[in-house]
């Protein structure tokens, strides 16, 4: 029983990466741009779903379509004035430039919402749910619930759409999708919508379980990392597969050997992705022909 509640709390833990590293993959995906700053992105999305809680008196639901809807038009604002400029620039001016913005970003929530740690206080986390003898609260089933409505409406938005339709062409080659006709740039500011609302929903969603900080993007990100690059980086299924992997692995290990363990294990199973299947687990090697 207890492997079994250290395995459903993995659940949740492995949804709250997915959704984080969702849009760090599309944006990679489709832009070829590296964001270090998308853990700032999570953590404004928090802090503006706080600020519509406990400023403006919304309800934790309409809260977070506030907090989505915001860093939504947050998306479409770096894209136009950090993104679009770095597009096909050199790797190095990529990193530098979105570590830049990463700590710009940081400073900016430490002068409006203050460096003290804050907490999102919502009924949803006091409603237990029991399931076959486990106890979970309805916050954490909420994050399951959603993750996977999400999971769904991504599939079928890029299967069946015709913004979607041009993502996958953006992501497989930019220069030819150009050429027959799809607005690369239309593409790139809903490329960076979707991923900066994905990173503004887990925020939101997380910020009930842990205290809301302005350094509170540092480690998710440094994990998402390791999810996007043990799934492949820029595939879409392998970011789902790395985040319920790590998620689950280190749920299990920090209950059944040691919580030291937690942060070790993500990075354990990158080093041994990396030794055997370097590309990631979802990637395949395509072989040019010259």
């Amino acid at each position: 029983m207890e492997l079994i509640q250290h395995f459903s709390s993995g659940i949740v833990l492995g949804c709250i990466y997915t959704l984080f590293s969702l849009g760090l993959t599309l944006i990679y995906g489709i832009l070829g741009l590296v964001n270090f700053a998308h853990g700032e992105l999570y953590m404004l999305g928090a802090f503006f779903a706080l600020f519509a809680v406990t400023t403006m008196g919304m309800n934790y639901f309409f809260a977070m379509a506030f907090s989505v809807i915001m860093m939504a038009v947050f998306g479409m604002v770096i894209e136009r004035i950090s993104f679009r400029p770095l597009r096909g620039k050199p790797d190095t001016s990529v990193i530098v430039a979105t570590i830049g913005l990463s700590v710009l970003l940081q400073n900016l929530a430490i002068f409006v919402f203050g460096a003290d740690p804050q907490r999102l206080t919502t009924d949803l986390t006091e409603v237990m749910v029991r399931f076959f003898g486990l106890a979970f609260s309805f916050q954490r089933i909420l994050i399951v619930i959603v993750t996977a409505m999400l999971i769904m409406f991504l599939n079928y938005f890029s299967k069946y759409t015709k913004t979607g339709k041009a993502m996958r062409a953006c992501s497989q080659d930019l220069v030819a999708a150009k050429v027959v006709g799809i607005n690369i740039n239309r593409i790139t500011i809903i490329t960076c919508m979707i991923g900066s609302a994905l990173a503004a929903i887990g925020g939101g969603l997380v910020a009930p379980l842990y205290l809301v900080s302005p350094v509170m993007g540092i480690k998710v990100v440094v994990k998402a990392f390791a999810v996007v690059i043990i799934g492949g980086l820029g595939n879409v299924p392998g970011a789902i597969l790395g985040g319920f992997l790590v998620g689950i692995s280190e749920s299990i290990a920090a209950g059944m050997i040691s919580s030291h363990m937690r942060d070790g294990v993500a990075f354990g199973i990158l080093i041994l992705v990396l030794l055997f299947k370097p590309e990631g687990i979802f990637t395949k090697r395509i072989q040019e022909k010259v």
